[in-house]
């Protein structure tokens, strides 16, 4: 991805992409950048920049076209082409995920799940399988998957993750609450859901805080 993107309009993208879903199956053909501003409480010009990076522009007076911009969402995020991932780790994050539709509408498909736990290992997650962790590099490399997700507990992440660069893996979406170190051509994302959480938290904080304020004024 070139560095002049910004990263936070990629991840409105899916937001968008959501609500264009939405209202194609509605029969809408055409939708203007302050309906979808409207419809997702955001600002109309933060909405036309996003979209910007697409490549798919609007016309005055008409809008976008609805199925353009699905079409140019999906492309710029490459979302129109499946690509299959390996999961490490087959607890209850990694069955979450297995079961999680969006990712597959999303072009991502779990081809199969990993795990050291025998008890684990040889089980099915809905159609996908449970293996032993040692057949990952083995099974990425001739299978050549690129994406990699690791669902591990923090202590094991960074042993996955140099098994799943071994084998050829390029991509890797790190839910474990640790930093991962991977050499420059490996991409990570990570899934910091305590970061989250945090901007939550403060949120709510300061929302209950103002309303501390107002009822004592």
């Amino acid at each position: 991805m070139p560095t002049s993107v910004p990263l936070p309009s990629v991840r409105r993208l899916p937001v968008y992409l959501d609500l264009l879903r939405q209202r194609a199956e509605a029969g809408e053909e055409t939708i203007a950048c302050t309906a979808i501003a409207g419809a997702l409480s955001q600002d109309p010009t933060q909405v036309r920049k996003d979209l910007a990076i697409t490549g798919v522009g609007g016309r005055p007076k008409i809008g976008y076209d609805v199925a353009e911009l699905i079409a140019g969402i999906e492309s710029f995020l490459g979302w129109n082409d499946c690509s299959q991932a390996f999961l490490a780790g087959a607890g209850n994050l990694g069955r979450a995920l297995v079961g999680y539709a969006a990712l597959r509408d999303a072009g991502l498909e779990i081809a199969c799940a990993f795990d050291t736990d025998p008890i684990k290992q040889g089980e099915s997650i809905g159609q996908v399988q449970v293996l032993p962790l040692r057949r990952l590099r083995t099974l990425a490399r001739r299978m050549h998957i690129h994406v990699g997700i690791v669902a591990v507990p923090a202590e094991a992440a960074q042993d996955v993750a140099e098994l799943m660069i071994d084998g050829g893996i390029t991509a890797i979406w790190n839910f474990a609450p640790q930093r991962l170190e991977v050499p420059p051509e490996v991409v990570v994302e990570d899934a910091d859901m305590l970061s989250g959480f945090a901007v939550l938290s403060h949120r709510l904080h300061h929302r209950l805080q103002s309303a501390g304020d107002r009822r004592g004024g």
